[in-house]
């Protein structure tokens, strides 16, 4: 996702711009990805070795649930972090602001002289905004963040979980309710063609070329399920 790395030191990628926003939806479609991919491997391969319906519904729901708390948590996880870290920077910039608030306008100056402005215009700006909100002006620039919005983990964290559970539930139902002389190849099929959407989606809102991106989510759903319906069939005669 998303959601996790370095802090964003582009002003135009801050919290609450467009930019942030599309990160966020560009990993909620990563996760729903994850939780095909992941849900369908455990389905197949469980189809695999048995026909039951509820022993594959119960391993498929198994994975959801642990697949989508894994999820939350290591999403949470990463960014409480990320978060510790905008609060270190925030906390450091107001420390320099009531140490020498001098010092910090004139930082503040040369930083929008090295974005082009005339020095004159950058000393004026400079003056203005510590007039106003020096804290909030100098994080935004220097470091892209808004000292009032910094990374929610918890909102990260639900985005993941319900990502994922979006994602996991379209092969475990389809495995579910399908018969059981068409519901591997139905689910095999249901999955791809979903994959096929959350690669164009993905390659969309990242700037990039569609049908590679397409390809090569497909060829990794289509490689994990050959794999895991092998194991699960050869399983399943070995112990039949």
């Amino acid at each position: 996702m998303w959601f996790t790395g370095a802090v964003v030191v582009d002003g135009e990628n801050g919290p609450g711009t467009l930019g942030n926003r599309l990160n966020w939806l560009r990993a909620g479609v990563l996760g729903a990805n994850d939780g095909i991919v992941s849900t369908a491997g455990i389905v197949i391969g469980v189809a695999g070795a048995t026909t039951d319906r509820v022993t594959i519904l119960v391993s498929g729901l198994a994975g959801l649930v642990a697949g989508a708390l894994s999820m939350a948590g290591g999403e949470y996880t990463s960014v409480h972090t990320q978060r510790d870290t905008e609060a270190s920077l925030v906390d450091a910039e107001r420390r320099e602001l009531a140490e020498d608030p001098g010092a910090a306008e004139e930082e503040l100056a040369r930083n929008y002289a090295a974005k082009g402005l005339s020095e004159s215009t950058a000393r004026a700006v400079a003056r203005e905004l510590s007039q106003g909100d020096p804290l909030r002006a100098h994080a935004e620039l220097e470091f892209g963040l808004d000292p009032e919005e910094l990374t929610n983990p918890w909102q990260a964290a639900l985005s993941s979980f319900v990502s994922f559970t979006c994602g996991a539930l379209l092969p475990l139902l389809t495995i579910g309710f399908l018969p059981p002389d068409v519901r591997v190849i139905g689910c095999a099929l249901a999955v791809v063609a979903a994959l096929a959407i959350t690669g164009y989606t993905s390659a969309r809102l990242g700037g990039t070329r569609t049908l590679p991106a397409m390809l090569r989510i497909m060829g990794v759903g289509v490689a994990t399920m050959a794999v895991t319906y092998t194991v699960g069939t050869a399983f399943g005669v070995a112990t039949g």
